[in-house]
């Protein structure tokens, strides 16, 4: 790590923590030469893989509008941001544990419909009913009846 201060190549770390729930290390730096201090953080890359779409295309996966989509079906319904910021985490670790580079569109809609059955039925039909289209309400219905059953 290069000296912010001086480009010396030479720094020793004082002090090191964990931060970010443990997500995140933060170090305390000095560098040998200036003796200037200063603080980095570090943290683990991980590579999400790309999405495919239906059309065949791919993109790269995409945080924000995995958690848009999640909140668009969760509007108005009484569910917690913790529990929302857990099940996005849940669902890219299962992207990760997949070990592939590229997912359809189709598994991650899945994994997604899966995490909203947990924390919220109304939420979890919304969405349904967006990601296959329901073109009437006796598919909203067939849904719903599946929910049923499945207790």
């Amino acid at each position: 790590m290069y000296c912010p201060f001086c480009s010396a190549t030479d720094t020793k770390v004082i002090d090191s923590r964990l931060v970010a729930d443990g997500h995140q290390i933060r170090r305390r730096r000095e560098c040998v030469e200036c003796h200037e201090r200063y603080t980095t953080f570090e943290t683990a890359e991980l590579l999400m893989p790309k999405i495919v779409k239906r059309d065949g295309s791919r993109e790269p996966f995409n945080e924000d509008k995995m958690r848009s989509g999640l909140q668009r079906a969760l509007e108005k319904r009484p569910v917690s941001v913790e529990k929302v910021e857990l099940a996005i985490n849940k669902l890219k670790s299962q992207l990760r544990a997949t070990g592939e580079r590229e997912v359809s569109s189709k598994m991650l809609g899945n994994l997604i419909m899966e995490q909203l059955i947990e924390l919220d039925k109304v939420a979890y039909v919304r969405f349904a009913s967006v990601y296959r289209s329901f073109e009437d309400i006796k598919e909203f219905g067939e849904e719903i009846a599946r929910l049923g059953d499945a207790k």
